[in-house]
């Protein structure tokens, strides 16, 4: 009796962390596509092929979660204000650095974080 209940907790589990997975992968493929359409509908931001967004958007959640363990700051646009959008548009600026094809110049960059704010606001990330 006990072994069946090891065993459907070992599946909950393992389940759990399938969703887990999945919810992550969708998270940075819609992030990849809301960096495509603010790409394209933001000027001094270069047009991105999907590849380029989605390492975009990887850059961008690992700068994110290194400006929040470093300086517990939420560098999201609408997370803290005023400091989180303009420290949302800096971590986008920067993100060009380490992405090949990925060109945007400051007014760009915040353009883009008001783009990406909104759309943030409306579609949601959090699937899982």
């Amino acid at each position: 009796m006990a072994d069946g209940m090891e065993n459907k907790h070992m599946d909950s589990e393992k389940n759990r962390n399938d969703r887990s997975w999945l919810g992550i992968i969708v998270r940075f493929v819609v992030a990849a596509i809301v960096l495509m359409i603010t790409s394209l509908i933001t000027p001094g931001f270069s047009n991105m092929g999907f590849g380029t967004a989605l390492l975009a958007a990887i850059v961008i959640a690992v700068i994110d979660y290194l400006i929040q363990k470093l300086f517990k700051i939420d560098a999201s646009p609408f997370g803290r204000g005023i400091v989180g959008f303009l420290l949302s548009a800096l971590v986008i600026y920067l993100t060009q650095f380490f992405v090949p094809n990925m060109e945007i110049n400051i007014f760009g960059a915040i353009v883009a974080a008001l783009i990406i704010g909104i759309i943030d606001a409306i579609v949601p990330t959090h699937v899982i």
